[in-house]
């Protein structure tokens, strides 16, 4: 199974079907013991998939973010925590290569070690600043010296710690005003990695604590200054959406799967046939098809739009997101409803979806700032001259 050998989206749909059906069968367990999908990662790793969004120049094949949208549900289908573990490494690197963020030559380094099977993941959330998206200021400090930095600091939700390869670091930069990004390989002395994810939801993410003390990287490491243009649209986080719509697709599958072959002795038929399930069927279905066709659509609105209309995105991909993840609760709830009281059962995969899809109001862009936003972009074209 290669995933670069495949040259159609329904090829790689079809490889990654098998692959979330596997990881479907490992899922309980990973989420009862609170691990880390380990074998997951590694048939991602070994299929080529975390290189797909790796440019051409580079040896990838370039996705589209339609492309890697709908392989990532696929993925979430099987396991949610996988998909959106994954997720962070394929919508990064992807990021990377759109706005050209970084030096060529360090960004080159970075594509041949993920050709390899590397993994990377940012680490920009801290205890006192909250999610970053809010605009804290990073107390992990860089202090330069000489031709090298010293970073001191502690992140926290660092999705894929078990298994990451390099981190994105934010820091402020000492005795200035400034913030940047770091690169840092996970090989480096005084990088160290506290189990603390406690988490009830997306148990399987290993998003640990990282702490770097006294870490050394050279002046190249220094990839990106921050803060130095308005914040860009990113049209790489609908891998977000797409890891709850995933969830709402296997949650439907669970329902109506169950309602096909239960038939309690009440009713001596299945319950499928009923008049208040299949109203429970049918709203289910609405919200998970209005969620994919507005997921879908906007993704491919970025696939063909340039730079400039990029940019004027970000209400519509924040809208994406509010809208995907709250239709994909209502859907799992809704699941719930028709399969009844069996759904709470540690047996049952509804209650691990129930709690998995819940993590999506927590992820970036927050529901708050996404209303915020559009209320704006509604006023904003009646505003006087």
């Amino acid at each position: 199974m290669d995933f670069q050998s495949k040259a159609t989206l329904e090829e790689r749909l079809l490889l990654m079907d098998e692959l979330s059906k596997r990881f479907s069968t490992r899922a309980h367990k990973v989420d009862i013991e609170g691990s880390f999908p380990f074998e997951n990662i590694q048939d991602l790793i070994d299929t080529g998939y975390t290189a797909l969004t790796v440019p051409k120049k580079y040896g990838g094949q370039e996705i589209t973010l339609l492309e890697m949208v709908q392989l990532q549900e696929k993925i979430a289908e099987g396991d949610g925590a996988t998909a959106l573990s994954i997720g962070w490494h394929m919508g990064i690197v992807k990021n990377l290569a759109e706005k050209e963020l970084w030096k060529e030559s360090v960004f080159e380094k970075l594509c041949e070690a993920v050709s390899k099977g590397a993994l990377v993941n940012a680490a920009a959330t801290e205890p006192t600043t909250g999610s970053p998206t809010r605009g804290g200021k990073p107390e992990t400090i860089a202090i330069k010296k000489g031709d090298c930095w010293i970073i001191n600091g502690r992140k926290t939700f660092t999705t894929m710690s078990p298994m990451l390869d390099f981190f994105i670091v934010s820091a402020t930069i000492s005795e200035t005003t400034q913030v940047g990004n770091f690169l840092i390989p996970r090989n480096l002395e005084g990088v160290i990695i506290e189990e603390t994810w406690d988490s009830i939801a997306m148990k399987g993410t290993g998003s640990h604590d990282l702490h770097l003390v006294n870490v050394v990287v050279d002046n190249e490491s220094y990839v990106e200054q921050l803060g130095r243009e308005a914040k860009r649209a990113n049209g790489w986080l609908l891998h977000i959406p797409a890891c709850y719509l995933g969830i709402a697709k296997a949650a439907k599958k669970h329902a109506i799967e169950f309602a096909l072959t239960y038939s309690p002795n009440s009713i001596d038929r299945p319950i499928v046939e009923l008049p208040n399930v299949k109203q429970k069927i049918g709203e289910m279905e609405l919200k998970i098809m209005q969620a994919e066709y507005f997921l879908h659509a906007v993704a491919k609105q970025w696939d063909v739009s340039d730079e400039q209309d990029r940019e004027k995105m970000g209400p519509v991909l924040g809208a994406v997101k509010l809208t995907v993840t709250n239709a994909a609760i209502e859907a799992v709830d809704l699941a719930m409803r028709i399969v009844g009281a069996r759904s709470l059962s540690l047996k049952s995969p509804l209650q691990r979806y129930y709690r998995d899809v819940r993590a999506g109001i927590h992820n970036p862009p927050m529901d708050d700032m996404t209303v915020q936003i559009l209320s704006s972009y509604a006023i904003q074209p009646y505003q006087p001259l």
